[in-house]
């Protein structure tokens, strides 16, 4: 066992950032569905129009933001970001106070909150780039993979003995103080930040501008089989989510608490899959680690069908959890790494934007897709439908290493006599 590398004071401002606005949001895990099926009486379509409209009106409102953050100082975009959801979350508390909550205004702050998320994602990525050396990129994702899942196996047990102690929107409260702290963390980094230096001529705010993220992610080899890969396995994953929920909480008569469960102890294996994505990459390379966690993620979600009520259920929950968590903890941090490594430092943030917002349209797509069949032909149906197209998602991986082809052809073409 080597010693822990370090990376440096600012990293770990950001780190420690990082960390407590990603423990406030697991601790409110699933926070709005529960508070709309507990407080509001919602039904799974009422539920799955929650959460796919919310990830769908942000993303659209993020779009423009991506060309306007890509020449600015990311830092105090970062900060802003914070603050702007630690507002918006907070009157989600408020509003409950007072006997004033509704489904409405759920829909509100859950666009505020999607849009300033993209943004903050993709500005935080141009900053990780810029801050630490290109070599230490998978170690950097790495730790930040491993601090998500344990904020993970932490956050849903206490949140879920929160809502039972002190009410349904405690865990809310959390989570905006936790975007607080995220944002003096952030302002703690110091030092001086240079802005992105424009290659090409000045964009304004042009149409151009702002596809200019999906045109060098369709146009990239290397990027393009993965996007598609990842948008349709994650907007599968997140599909199934509203519908478990509404499954295990209604129906099978699960408590809040050991729904929490079901999705924590399973984290255990976001640990073990953090902590050996660098190992896998230092002996098998990246494209075959990206390709065979890519793969395995897809085997898990057809037998979430067949969760019953009582203790196997719960153990089968766990076990398909474990398992998909274990695979998704080693392919996010290479994918995180290789998707910087093959984009030019001017294009990071309309890149980033541009991924997450598909990512979060295709989301809510297929969540309000899923809902609608969960509510025409049932819910464990809609979740075999979920499973079953899984099965299909490693077809659209890339068999070759294009980003190695690409490295050559450049090579080529400049020791190539002209």
């Amino acid at each position: 066992m080597g010693v822990r590398r370090s990376l440096g004071r600012p990293f770990g401002w950001l780190w420690a950032a990082y960390a407590v606005s990603t423990f406030g949001t697991r601790l409110a895990f699933d926070a709005f569905p529960l508070i709309a099926v507990i407080v509001l009486d919602a039904g799974p379509t009422e539920v799955a129009a929650l959460a796919a409209a919310g990830l769908a009106v942000g993303a659209v409102v993020a779009v423009p933001l991506g060309p306007w953050v890509e020449f600015r100082r990311k830092r105090p975009v970062m900060v802003a970001m914070d603050l702007v959801r630690c507002v918006a979350l907070t009157s989600v508390p408020a509003a409950y106070a007072f006997g004033a909550l509704t489904f409405g205004q759920l829909l509100v702050v859950s666009v505020v909150v999607a849009a300033a998320d993209i943004t903050f994602t993709a500005a935080s990525g141009a900053f990780l780039k810029a801050l630490v050396r290109g070599e230490d990129l998978l170690v950097a994702n790495g730790r930040f993979e491993a601090t998500a899942w344990t904020a993970t196996v932490l956050g849903p047990p206490a949140g879920g003995a929160a809502i039972g102690l002190f009410g349904p929107v405690m865990t809310v409260v959390a989570d905006a103080v936790s975007y607080l702290l995220s944002a003096v963390g952030i302002r703690a980094i110091g030092g001086k930040e240079t802005k992105t230096v424009r290659t090409g001529p000045p964009e304004g705010f042009r149409v151009g501008a702002l596809l200019e993220g999906w045109r060098h992610i369709l146009a990239s080899p290397a990027l393009r089989p993965l996007f598609f890969n990842t948008v349709l396995v994650n907007g599968l994953i997140m599909a199934t989510s509203p519908l478990l929920a509404v499954l295990m909480l209604g129906r099978l008569g699960f408590a809040p608490w050991q729904y929490g469960v079901a999705f924590a102890v399973p984290c255990l294996g976001g640990l073990l899959g953090s902590r050996l994505a660098r190992r896998l990459v230092a002996r098998f390379g990246q494209h075959r680690v990206l390709l065979a966690s890519g793969a395995l993620r897809a085997c898990w979600v057809l037998w979430l069908a067949f969760v019953r009520p009582g203790v196997s259920g719960l153990v089968l929950v766990m076990a398909v959890e474990l398992g998909l968590i274990t695979c998704c903890a080693v392919y996010n941090p290479v994918l995180s790494t290789y998707r910087l490594e093959h984009t030019p430092t001017d294009r990071v943030v309309r890149t980033l934007s541009a991924w997450s917002v598909t990512g979060k349209l295709t989301i809510a797509a297929l969540t309000a897709l899923w809902g609608l069949l969960a509510g025409v032909t049932g819910t464990r149906t809609a979740l075999a439908a979920a499973g079953a197209l899984m099965l299909a998602t490693p077809l659209l991986l890339p068999r070759h290493d294009r980003g190695r082809q690409d490295e050559r052809d450049e090579r080529d073409t400049v020791s190539r006599p002209a």
